[in-house]
């Protein structure tokens, strides 16, 4: 199991048609909405590193009113 934080930057005034979109993702387990240089940031899982960086790159970045994405991923120290 993978565990990552992505932090996305939405698009002004496609706010909620993106939120909804996110929210429909299987490997989205929570979501956050922050004031800053971000807008969302996306607690995710999945089973493995290359599940992960495919479901941001083709499908959150596919996603209409998303701006930018970076990824952490987590780990235990």
């Amino acid at each position: 199991m993978v565990t990552g934080l992505v932090l996305v930057k939405l698009v002004p005034g496609k706010e909620k048609q993106t939120l909804g979109r996110l929210k429909a993702l299987a490997s989205v387990v929570h979501m956050s909405a922050v004031f800053g240089r971000w807008d969302l940031v996306l607690d995710m899982e999945t089973d493995d590193l290359p599940m992960l960086s495919n479901i941001v790159v083709r499908e959150i970045r596919g996603i209409p009113g998303v701006l930018s994405t970076e990824t952490l991923v987590t780990t235990s120290l």
